[in-house]
């Protein structure tokens, strides 16, 4: 016992159509965003590397492994000391040292960088004002000999 309804009368009724859900996932806005961030890092990866230029002696000790980016000094061959990419003169060295010891802590390993061609005694006094800054952990850099 059922009946119908019509709208209008005389009218013949079409039939719903469906609406399929579409089940493909558009990876051209992916793609693009990939292509976008790796044009990016192939420019900034080289410019994090770039660092201050020395001709570092040779040695036979192996490369320390570490995850942390260590603090870096570095002593250019006429003289010039560098904390990081920044040149420092050698009065304002320990001053900021100390300023970085307050803040990261005097556990922080510090490398010191010098050119083969630097006089050994301007490595000691660097070395001589990291110490008084508080550092312990003091370490020499070097490039590793070719066999």
């Amino acid at each position: 016992m059922g009946f119908t309804v019509d709208d209008a009368p005389g009218r013949t009724r079409r039939p719903r159509r469906t609406v399929k859900s579409m089940s493909e996932v558009n990876v051209t806005p992916l793609v693009d965003v990939m292509l976008v961030l790796l044009i990016i890092f192939m420019i900034t990866a080289p410019l994090l590397a770039v660092g201050v230029p020395v001709d570092l002696p040779k040695t036979k000790a192996p490369a320390l492994n570490t995850s942390v980016e260590p603090l870096t000094i570095t002593i250019k061959a006429n003289g010039k000391i560098f904390l990081e990419n920044t040149e420092v003169k050698y009065a304002e060295l320990d001053a900021r040292l100390k300023a970085i010891a307050e803040t990261k802590g005097v556990e922080e390993r510090i490398y010191v960088r010098g050119d083969k061609k630097v006089d050994y005694g301007t490595v000691l006094k660097v070395m001589g004002a990291v110490k008084a800054a508080g550092f312990h952990r003091i370490a020499m850099v070097g490039d590793p000999e070719r066999s």
